[in-house]
């Protein structure tokens, strides 16, 4: 039988594992709630731009915001993996993380990680990363610009990040920038006001003004894929809590039965010690 005092100790532990992983079960499904809201509201933003956009642009060709720049573009294509901050995510970065190395050939594409959780599970599977960027702490004006001026120096990107389905089921996915853009732009409503050189003046340039629409509307899917990414990493920890905060449960009932069940047979082991004394002192 163990000692009771260790039992005690135990027990105390086993409390404060259930009511941990029931704190952060909650912290990860008020954060999730939090960030859908988000993600709509950035939607009819971009729908507002792409009206601009989709009436005054020279022709269907996604630029990527630099239709005026002469700098050099790599023909390769950039990967762009969206993981945590920190290894306390569940297990989503490392599956996006084999994806992707499943998928990568180091002569036709580089590599920017964000979250430096998968920044080093690429270095301990020696895959090079050109930059990598820190994820955003704050859900809120999220600055992905940096992010930006990266995507711009190559011919095309592709985004891997994880998504949300439901709290319990988060997938990995892919999405081609420039082809995620249009497509978002196809099913955004035509506005009724018409925008045209005729009734506007665009400063400094029609093809400046195009350019800034083009890096605004990827600001916006880029922070959407982020905010995506966050949301199906705090499912991944919500479920990771879940399981958690069951196992913690069931150690706590075991260790409080065998905590009472030594209680109650130190208690027999007293009172048959004082019944065997007053039997002693009858004699």
């Amino acid at each position: 039988m163990r000692q009771l005092a260790d039992l005690e100790h135990e027990k105390e532990i086993s409390t404060v594992l259930v009511e941990l992983t029931s704190a952060f079960e909650g912290i990860a499904s008020t954060r999730i709630a939090q960030i859908k809201d988000q993600v709509l509201k950035a939607s009819e933003f971009f729908g507002d731009l792409w009206r601009i956009y989709s009436q005054i642009r020279v022709d269907k060709v996604f630029r990527f915001g630099r239709s005026q720049s002469q700098g050099p573009v790599s023909p390769k294509e950039l990967m762009i993996l969206i993981t945590s901050e920190g290894s306390f995510s569940g297990d989503i970065d490392q599956k996006l993380v084999n994806f992707a190395i499943s998928r990568f050939n180091p002569a036709s594409n580089d590599i920017v990680v964000i979250g430096h959780h998968g920044f080093v599970q690429l270095l301990q599977n020696d895959v090079p990363v050109v930059k990598s960027f820190r994820m955003p702490t704050s859900d809120d004006n999220i600055n992905v610009m940096p992010l930006i001026t990266e995507v711009q120096k190559y011919n095309s990107t592709l985004v891997y990040y994880p998504s949300y389905v439901s709290l319990m089921n988060q997938t990995i996915k892919t999405m081609a920038l420039s082809l995620a853009v249009t497509e978002k732009g196809a099913n955004v409503r035509p506005g009724e006001e018409i925008i045209s050189e005729a009734n506007y003046i665009f400063e400094p340039s029609t093809y400046a003004v195009v350019d800034h629409l083009e890096r605004s509307m990827m600001q916006i899917m880029l922070s959407e894929v982020i905010m995506e990414s966050k949301l199906a990493q705090y499912a991944s920890r919500f479920r990771a809590m879940r399981l958690a905060h069951e196992k913690a449960e069931d150690n706590n009932k075991d260790v409080s039965w065998q905590y009472s069940r030594a209680k109650r047979q130190l208690k027999d082991e007293r009172l048959k010690e004082i019944i065997n004394g007053l039997r002693k002192a009858t004699v």
